[in-house]
């Protein structure tokens, strides 16, 4: 069973912090699925990726061509898809069964954004009370800091 990793961006904006997860998490040889509520945001991070650092190319796609099953990261609104490691953005979440299929799933929220908080602790609330553990990580500092975990 994974964890559920809740990171709270305050330093750093997600198009900042994104390439970095998804770096470590291909390192680890895991399949990631990068999952929110918005096609044109999605579109967006597709196209800043593409655009990234090239020593660091992270292979991707946009969900909805011929080969989803085989793309080391697909970034998608449905959930269902197979992955090692389920990224959330934008108040979506894992679902329980999800974190207990994938080695680890993550929610990235906007910390200056107080409905955005607001959301990540009911997520927070829904998993760790459905048996997930679950880990708070916070950047307020400069660096990233685990300040919170519940047992799961």
């Amino acid at each position: 069973m994974g964890a559920v990793f809740f990171y709270h961006l305050t330093q750093r904006p997600l198009e900042a912090t994104l390439p970095v997860l998804l770096e470590k998490s291909l390192e680890q040889g895991w399949r990631v699925v990068l999952r929110g509520p918005n096609v044109e945001h999605l579109s967006k991070l597709d196209a800043q990726l593409w655009l990234g650092n090239e020593e660091a190319f992270l292979p991707h796609g946009l969900a909805g061509g011929p080969h989803d099953d085989f793309q080391p990261i697909l970034l998608t609104t449905q959930k269902g898809q197979k992955a090692d490691c389920v990224i959330c953005i934008d108040g979506d979440a894992p679902t329980a069964e999800e974190v207990a299929q994938t080695q680890r799933a993550c929610v990235l929220f906007d910390g200056h954004d107080p409905d955005a908080v607001q959301t990540a602790r009911r997520h927070w609330k829904a998993l760790t009370d459905a048996g997930c553990a679950a880990k708070y990580w916070s950047e307020e500092s400069g660096r990233w800091e685990m300040k919170a975990e519940s047992g799961g």
